[in-house]
């Protein structure tokens, strides 16, 4: 069989080109096949850094799995950790500028109207669902009875090297929250926060036997930034310069290119994190001296731990997000699979913000003020992964202990989780500290706590990505509600020029916005009716 096509000659003329069937089909294969491949490389092209991150933790589990047998020593297992510990300096460098710059643009970018409502909106969701993650928590704490049964544990068995600082009591550590929300000196607060250290006061005679001791908070600083102190001044001063009107213009564009400089910054780092991360998994993995034993002994509470947080990132969350927008979530977290890579692999929610806000405004096209307005506070106070497994220790050292706990003990352990979050530290054993606190409210020791630190390496890895994810899923809310209003006023909009449209049949009915020419005293004419007529 033959196909036949004609050619337009010379002069008009029309020849025919008899081409075989079979050379048609081969070229047309030829064609689909160079598509597909095209395809191919484009897809390969636009997630490779998805793709060398995802292979990066599975060459660092590969390469720590083979380096333990080599019996290194503490100083070598250092050389071997530190292109990780490289890559966790560099994203910690880039926090600094990125939060303040990138929360004053957005607050100054945001009329006040719709600032207050977006801010009203992200607390509220901040706060439902760290008390459904709390929830969640404490029932499956209840229903896997995670400490029944391990009353045999100790540190000595474990080989723990870790230990716990002394715990604050707990009004202590809510009014430290408070005194870290303004803090002394902004320039001190990019590298210490205020803390409450106690010393011991003796009154009374000692001849006579009636000395008495007591425990009086004194002030200190610790070495750590005082992320909430700089949240809240960078918010407060966006507002400010908007507030300034014209005056303020050129400091808000000056902060806009500070903030779109430390972007190119981070989209720098991020061909950098695939490397770091192989290290920092193969380093970890190298340091664990007894995997085995650890997971044998502790292996109910941390399966209590990552099902909680398997059901709060897997259901909860993705069904909140549906609720409001209607949309895929799992389309949605899709392109965020650099980030939640990034946090599995360091543990901290504040040194995975920089590749947060950059996948999530190039993949899911999440507008800038909302994403950079947003996802800095998030990771100061929304930390649902972490209010998980802060509740769940709190009842697994209470069975730990054979402590029953009661109605008001649980509600204490709902309250204190969801409050103590907000000021638990985004980086990595974070929430450590902040179990002494739920710990403090509920009259049960802290001495126990240690256990918590050797899980901690796996338990914070899911505690991370759970926290990061809500942080998205609540920008990505956030976007989908600014939409829907500026799609509303535009409507509205359209509808007020609709009604604007004078009205032909006389001039009496035309709308007020209408103005009329002044036509003088020339006499009308039938043709002139055109130019009499009102204009916008």
């Amino acid at each position: 069989m033959e196909k036949t096509n004609e050619i337009n000659g010379h002069a008009g003329n029309h020849t025919e080109c008899t081409i075989p069937a079979a050379e048609v089909d081969q070229v047309s294969n030829k064609n689909w096949q160079l598509t597909a491949q095209e395809k191919f490389a484009n897809f390969f092209k636009r997630n490779l850094l998805v793709i060398l991150t995802v292979s990066g933790v599975l060459v660092g589990v590969g390469i720590g799995m083979a380096v333990r047998n080599m019996n290194l020593t503490r100083a070598q297992m250092t050389y071997f950790a530190f292109p990780g510990e490289m890559l966790l300096r560099m994203l910690k460098m880039i926090i600094l500028p990125l939060v303040v710059c990138s929360l004053i643009s957005g607050a100054a970018s945001l009329d006040t109207r719709s600032l207050g409502k977006l801010g009203g909106i992200a607390i509220a969701y901040f706060l439902v669902t760290t008390l459904i993650a709390s929830s969640i928590a404490i029932a499956l704490a209840f229903i896997i009875k995670p400490g029944v049964g391990a009353g045999a544990l100790n540190t000595n068995s474990l080989r723990l090297t870790g230990t716990v600082t002394n715990s604050k009591e707990p009004v202590d550590s809510f009014l430290d929250l408070a005194r870290n929300l303004f803090p002394a000196n902004l320039v001190a607060a990019a590298f210490r926060s205020y803390a409450t250290d106690y010393k011991t006061v003796t009154t009374g005679n000692a001849t006579a036997g009636n000395l008495t001791y007591e425990k009086i908070p004194t002030g200190s600083e610790i070495d750590g930034m005082n992320i909430l102190g700089l949240v809240l001044f960078a918010i407060v001063f966006g507002i400010a310069l908007r507030k300034l009107g014209p005056e303020g213009e050129e400091l808000i564009k000056l902060f806009n290119s500070f903030n779109e400089a430390t972007m190119v910054l981070v989209s720098w780092i991020m061909w950098y994190v695939p490397i770091g991360i192989m290290f920092l998994v193969g380093s970890k993995i190298v340091e664990i001296e007894d995997v085995v034993l650890l997971i044998t002994s502790l292996g109910k509470y941390i399966f209590a731990s990552i099902l909680g947080h398997l059901i709060h990132g897997g259901i909860v969350l993705p069904l909140i997000y549906f609720g409001f927008t209607r949309k895929n979530p799992f389309s949605f977290l899709s392109g965020l699979i650099t980030p939640f890579t990034t946090a599995f692999a360091t543990c901290s929610s504040s040194a995975t913000l920089p590749s947060m806000i950059k996948c999530i405004e190039d993949n899911n096209g999440v507008d800038k003020r909302i994403s950079r307005f947003i996802l800095p506070i998030g990771a100061t106070v929304n930390m649902d992964g972490a209010a998980i497994f802060q509740c769940i220790a709190a009842v697994f050292i209470a069975q730990l202990n054979n402590v029953e706990l009661n109605a008001g003990q649980i509600f204490t352990i709902l309250v204190t989780a969801t409050a103590s979050s907000v000021g638990a530290a985004g980086i990595p054993a974070g929430g450590i500290i902040t179990i002494a606190i739920i710990l403090e409210a509920i009259g049960l020791p802290t001495n126990d706590l240690s256990l918590m630190l050797a899980v901690d390496w796996i338990v914070d890895r899911t505690t991370t990505v759970v926290n990061v994810e809500g942080d998205a899923l609540g920008a990505g809310i956030l976007h989908h509600i600014n939409q829907k209003e500026m799609k509303k006023q535009q409507t509205e909009l359209e509808t007020v020029r609709v009604e604007a449209v004078p009205n032909i049949k006389s001039e009496e009915e035309t709308s007020p916005l209408v103005t009329h020419q002044n036509m003088g005293v020339m006499p009308f004419r039938k043709g002139d009716l055109e130019s009499q007529e009102s204009v916008l």
